[in-house]
């Protein structure tokens, strides 16, 4: 079972005029916003790998064969802010829908996403669940932490200004003072 991503529901977690002040741009020279907004967007995806941890709000579609045993679904999205939508899905490919009350997310978002799973959910008898959670800091989940913020701001501002600069290694390189901000909120996996 691995999460998709089937939609993105918030914005950047660092703004394009936070950026540009940040940048201590021109604010009569629009010309690099494209460039700046895609800086962003890469460093908020490096941010999100480095950590484990979703920035942006964004939903996330699961299809299961089985209900997990115990009741308890692992989920590698954190943090984990909501069931949208849950069905079943039949060999014809309709989806009979149930109530989204039957998956719920569990007590730590954060640090142990999961969902739990109430013994009333239909049987699946060769059919498969179809899940839609939302993840992710901002908009209706928790505020991004503001180290991740900064991380973001800095990534940016390094990039930005060294654009072009050393030898391509085919790996995004990030600032070395980031990786203390990231350090901290770093998802352990065992």
């Amino acid at each position: 079972m691995t999460p998709i991503r089937v939609a993105e529901l918030g914005v950047e977690p660092v703004g394009l005029p936070e950026m540009r002040g940040y940048l201590r741009l021109d604010p009569d020279d629009h010309g690099e916003d494209a460039l700046i907004e895609g800086l962003v967007a890469a460093a908020r995806a490096g941010v999100e790998a480095a950590t484990r941890r979703l920035v942006r709000p964004a939903r996330f579609r699961l299809m299961l064969t089985a209900w997990p045993a115990g009741g308890v679904l692992p989920l590698p999205l954190s943090p984990l802010v909501a069931v949208t939508r849950a069905g079943i899905v039949g060999a014809d490919g309709l989806v009979d829908e149930i109530d989204t009350a039957l998956l719920r997310p569990g007590p730590d978002p954060w640090e142990a996403p999961c969902l739990l799973v109430d013994p009333a959910v239909p049987l699946l008898m060769r059919k498969a669940a179809l899940i839609e959670v939302t993840a992710g800091s901002g908009g209706d989940g928790p505020p991004v932490p503001a180290p991740l913020a900064q991380a973001i701001r800095m990534i940016v501002a390094d990039w930005f200004e060294n654009r072009g600069d050393g030898a391509p290694t085919g790996t995004l390189v990030m600032p070395p003072a980031v990786a203390g901000l990231l350090a901290q909120h770093r998802l352990m996996r065992l």
